[in-house]
């Protein structure tokens, strides 16, 4: 072991019994939530699931793409960062474990097994033409069928997560055993699995946001909506690295190793992918509204139109505060330079980023879920403000505490690495770097 892994580095232990408490209350509640809603067929609790979920599993796979991308350019600035990265990636197998009450029910839900995927039960109603049909019957399911069956998806998830747990895996394998040996084949190991692992786990989150988002309104399509999610990963990753970075800095473990440099690098980074963030999101609102086919045209309609009065409706200030909160603001702010190095300022907007990701997730999951026959569109608006609001709190509570837990408990593993990789080849340039 190193020499500079010693126990007193650890994080508070009191920190993990806490966030150990707290994800055993929050997942408790929600699955409570989730019982209730099975026995009276409320959607709420398990849309609120599933939005929590995907905010700590986004984090999750925008930190697995960054350390991988870090490595097959070989930067020369990231080993410290890097490094609080491949800490993070400890939650995926948990996260994994999040989602199976969620698949479980479609597997075992009976009647209601298709109440978050209507698709899993051919008995679910839908929507066809304004009216309410059984999913069997609706042609665009029999078209996707082939694809969006309960085998095949059960199959993909496991696959998904074989990815990102493999990946997450070797990563750290490769990064925590070059600190003890110091064999700089660990190094090319990394850069190997990088360049292989990059497109695999592109493909793996691009078909998992279809699968697990999307398909909630089967119906509907677009093929840039595994990119969006992948942007919106990134920004968020980066956001908890920052705030990751400059947390353990003022706690010593750090200090002294990541500097101004490294955090104005981070923050351009922020800059770019919420540059990233807005071309994906409008290119996809854009080549949807310029096709007007009704099959893609409602999925935004329902987002902006009350169907009960063809009015706007709640959801589409929410679409205003998209656009102005989650890419306008953050744009101009990280535009000055004091701004990105500031830790006060920078935290101030990593903050509201991750704020405005939840909101981007919540527009993307909650809204179209409801139906009636005869209304406008099929749908019956559901309000920006109701119990799956409550619902997803907890959940989002609960899977955040035992994610948090599981990092930490990697960081507090003193004989597993060091705070930094101390024999990288990069490391010495790393602690260097300057702008």
């Amino acid at each position: 072991m190193s020499q500079s892994a010693q126990p007193n580095d650890q994080v508070n232990p009191d920190i993990s019994t806490k966030l150990l408490a707290g994800s055993v209350i929050g997942l408790a509640v929600g699955l409570v939530g989730l019982f209730m809603g099975l026995r009276t067929g409320d959607k709420a609790p398990f849309l609120g699931w599933l939005w929590g979920s995907a905010f700590w599993l986004s984090i999750a796979i925008g930190m697995l793409m960054l350390v991988m991308i870090f490595r097959v350019f070989n930067s020369r600035w990231t080993p410290v960062v890097r490094r609080q990265q491949e800490h993070a990636l400890a939650a995926f197998p948990w996260l994994g474990l999040c989602l199976l009450p969620l698949l479980l029910i479609a597997w075992f839900g009976g009647d209601n097994s298709g109440i978050l995927w209507t698709w899993v039960n051919p008995e679910s109603p839908t929507i066809e033409a304004s009216h309410v049909i059984p999913v069997k019957d609706d042609v665009l399911h029999q078209k996707k069928e082939g694809y969006l069956n309960l085998n095949f998806f059960t199959l993909r998830l496991v696959l998904y997560f074989v990815i990102f747990c493999g990946l997450s895996h070797w990563l750290r394998k490769a990064s925590f055993s070059q600190d003890f040996d110091g064999d700089p084949n660990w190094t090319h190991l990394g850069m190997k699995i990088s360049a292989a692992g990059i497109p695999a786990a592109a493909l793996a989150l691009t078909f998992g946001a279809f699968d697990l988002f999307m398909s909630l309104e089967y119906q509907w399509f677009s093929t840039m909506y595994g990119v969006w999610f992948f942007a919106s990963g990134m920004r968020a990753a980066l956001a908890v690295t920052i705030i990751t970075c400059i947390y353990m800095v003022s706690t010593g473990r750090l200090k002294g190793l990541f500097k101004q440099a490294h955090q104005y690098d981070l923050a351009c980074l922020s800059l770019a992918f919420t540059v990233f963030w807005a071309y994906i999101s409008f290119s996809q609102y854009f080549l949807i509204y310029s096709a007007n086919i009704p099959e893609e045209t409602f999925w935004y309609t329902i987002r902006e139109i009350n169907p009960n009065t063809g009015e706007r409706s709640g959801w589409f200030w929410v679409s205003m505060g998209l656009i102005f909160g989650h890419f306008f603001f953050p744009f101009l702010y990280l535009l000055f330079y004091r701004n990105k190095i500031d830790k006060t300022r920078i935290l101030f907007i990593v903050f509201w980023i991750l704020c405005f990701h939840l909101l981007d997730l919540y527009w993307n999951i909650i809204p179209g879920r409801e139906i009636v026959p005869g209304a406008f569109v099929g749908y019956e608006a559901r309000p920006v403000v109701g119990t799956h609001l409550v619902w997803g709190l907890f959940s989002l509570i609960g899977i955040g505490c035992l994610s948090a837990w599981a990092v930490l408990r990697s960081f507090n593993n003193s004989s597993q690495a060091d705070i930094v990789p101390v024999r990288d080849p990069r490391i010495l340039d790393s602690i260097n770097h300057h702008e």
